[in-house]
């Protein structure tokens, strides 16, 4: 069982960055678009959402997915 890391995309310049260091650490990670279905896998170690551009000067911005609070995971 391989240790994972789950990166939500909400469109940041970062985010590939993010997977880089996360990647670094010897932990893999996948990508996600926010608005793809999430599921918990074996060796899921938490998630990560990487902010786009409209969390902070719109004030509807796109949310969380809610699935993902009841996930029992660590989120950053």
């Amino acid at each position: 069982m391989t240790e994972k890391i789950l990166i939500l995309d909400f469109g940041s310049q970062y985010t590939q960055l993010i997977a880089r260091a996360v990647r670094e650490a010897n932990v893999y990670c996948e990508i996600i678009p926010y608005h793809h279905a999430v599921t918990v896998e074996p060796g899921l170690k938490g998630i990560i959402l990487s902010g786009g551009p409209l969390s902070i000067t719109k004030t509807s911005y796109l949310g969380i997915p809610k699935q993902i609070l009841n996930f029992n995971k660590p989120i950053l």
